[in-house]
C-alpha cells in the first residue's frame, strides 16, 4: 500500500512542475478527493448508499470537487487545482488520466427514462483541460486531449486534440502528440501559456499548413523537372 502511494505521488511530479517534494502533493485538494471517493465508492458498491453520499458531500465540503460514488476510476488519477471538478455516477476513468479545473463529466437525460450509461468515459493517458465539458456517454480514447473550455459530444480518437465548441480534432500529425505528457491538453508548443490558447493553437495549425503547403509545392516541382525533359524530347522528335 506504501509502495502504491508512493509511485501515485511520483506520478503527479511527473505531471505537475510546482511541488518540490511528495509532502507537498500530499496537501492537493485533487489526492484528498480521490482517496475520499476511493472509501465512497466502496460503500457505494456495498449498497450502503446513504453513507456513500456522506464521505462524497464532506469530500466536496473540503476540496469543492465532486465525484458521485458510483464512478469508477482508475490508478494514478490527477486533478490539478481541482476547484470545481464535477464527475458524474456512471463516469469511468482509466490510468494515468490529468484533470484541470472546472472540468464537467456530465451526464445526459436518457429519451426513454432509464438511467443506465449517462456519463462519459475517458481512456488511460486522456488531458482534460481546465473548464472543458464532456457530456454523455462518449468514448475519449487513449492519449487524447480536451483543450480547455472545449465542449465534447461525440467520441474522441485515440490521440486525438480537442477544441472548441463544439469540440473538434486540430491538425496535428502523430509526431506532436507522441511526446511526453504536455500540460492543459495542448501540444502546440513547449512553453505553452493557457491564456493565450486560441491563439498559441491557431499558430500552431498555421505552421502545420504552411509546412504540408511546402510539402505539396515541392512536390509539384520535383513532378515538372521530371515532364519537362519528357516535353522537350517529344517536340525535338516532332
Amino acid at each position: 500500500m506504501f509502495n502504491g502511494l508512493v509511485a501515485y505521488l511520483d506520478s503527479i511530479k511527473a505531471r505537475d512542475p510546482a511541488p518540490r517534494s511528495r509532502w507537498e502533493i500530499l496537501l492537493y485538494p485533487g489526492l484528498l478527493a480521490v482517496g475520499m471517493h476511493r472509501i465512497a465508492h466502496w460503500l457505494f458498491e456495498a449498497r450502503l448508499f446513504f453513507l456513500a453520499r456522506f464521505v462524497n458531500h464532506l469530500s466536496r465540503f473540503l476540496t469543492a470537487i465532486d465525484i458521485h460514488p458510483g464512478a469508477t476510476i482508475g490508478r494514478h488519477l490527477f486533478i490539478d487545482h481541482g476547484f470545481g471538478v464535477v464527475i458524474g455516477e456512471t463516469a469511468e476513468i482509466g490510468d494515468n488520466v490529468s484533470i484541470y479545473q472546472g472540468v464537467t463529466l456530465g451526464g445526459t437525460d436518457p429519451a426513454n427514462g432509464i438511467g443506465g450509461k449517462r456519463h462519459p468515459t475517458l481512456s488511460d493517458d486522456v488531458i482534460v483541460g481546465s473548464g472543458a465539458q464532456i457530456l454523455g456517454p462518449v468514448t475519449v480514447n487513449a492519449r487524447a486531449r480536451v483543450g480547455a473550455n472545449a465542449v465534447v459530444t461525440r467520441d474522441v480518437p485515440e490521440g486525438a486534440v480537442m477544441v472548441g465548441i463544439p469540440a473538434r480534432s486540430t491538425l496535428l500529425d502523430a509526431t506532436e502528440y507522441a511526446r511526453e505528457f504536455v500540460p492543459y491538453g495542448t501540444p502546440c508548443s513547449e512553453t505553452f501559456d493557457p491564456a493565450t490558447q486560441k491563439v498559441e493553437l491557431l499558430q500552431c495549425q498555421l505552421d502545420l499548413m504552411q509546412k504540408q503547403l511546402k510539402a505539396l509545392l515541392d512536390e509539384r516541382d520535383a513532378a515538372a523537372e521530371v515532364e519537362a525533359p519528357r516535353r522537350k524530347g517529344g517536340r525535338t522528335g516532332a
